[in-house]
Formats: C-alpha cells, structure tokens, sequence
C-alpha cells in the first residue's frame, strides 16, 4: 500500500513537532525542516487541526504545537484520516469491474488493508519519536 504523500507529511509534521519542546515551529519552518513546499505543509497542519492534534497560534510568540491528543495519537487513526476508509480498488467506479457480483479479490484486498491499519493502530506518535528516530529529528531541525 502506498501512502498518499498529504498522509506521510502529516505523520512527519507530528513527529517534527512531538520532538520540539518548548518552541513553537511555524508552519513554514516545519515545511523547509520537511523540504516541503510551505502550501502543502498548510494544508496538512489545517487538516491536523481539525483532527485536534495540532494548536496553531498566530503572531508573536505563535506557532504550532503538539496537542496531547496528538501525542497519544494512534498512527492508524492519522493514517485513516488522511487517506479515507475506501476500498484499495475501486469496483464500482465509472467502468464498474464486471467481476464485481462474484469476486474473491476484493475482500482479500479489504482484509489486508484492515490488517495494514491493524498494525499501526497500537504505535502512538510519541512512540514513534523513541530514539533513534527522535534525536534524528532534533538533527535536522532548524529551531529546536
């Protein structure tokens, strides 16, 4: 399964900031730490925000900052938020598959996607930071 690249940011955007401490990066700084282009980080950080994992503050002394909901995030929780809850493949689309009333395929790909998400469900973001990925991080950061 490949991941949407909106959903791998947003994963890297809450490993960047699980890892930030006390500063508060901004979304352009988290972009150029990402190597990212800043309207895409935007999206992403609006999106978090929605979900409640990132608090964002304007002006001096603003930034973002990790919500302890965003600390406890589950990995599949973000994962699905980011990349939906359909089907791996779409049987039922424009050119619907004429295999669709009798077809095996389909629920095995649904069984591994489940079990994919299964597999990330336990690892929390702050899980994710243990080192070594979390001195890696402070590593590259421009602020922290």
């Amino acid at each position: 399964m490949r991941l949407l690249r909106s959903t791998d940011l947003a994963l890297r955007v809450l490993m960047r900031l699980a890892v930030a401490g006390e500063a508060n990066p901004t979304t352009r700084e988290v972009a150029a730490d990402m190597e990212v282009p800043y309207t895409h980080a935007a999206k992403v950080v609006a999106e978090l925000q929605h979900l409640g994992l990132v608090a964002a503050r304007r002006g001096r002394g603003g930034g973002l900052a990790l919500t302890g909901a965003g600390r406890e995030a589950s990995v599949g929780f973000v994962v699905r938020a980011f990349e939906g809850d359909g089907d791996v493949v779409d049987c039922e689309g424009n050119a619907p598959c004429p295999l669709n009333s009798a077809c095996r395929l389909r629920g095995a790909l649904r069984r591994a996607q489940e079990a994919f998400y299964a597999s990330l469900d336990p690892l929390t973001v702050a899980d994710m930071v243990a080192a070594p990925t979390g001195p890696l991080l402070l590593g590259i950061t421009s602020r922290v």
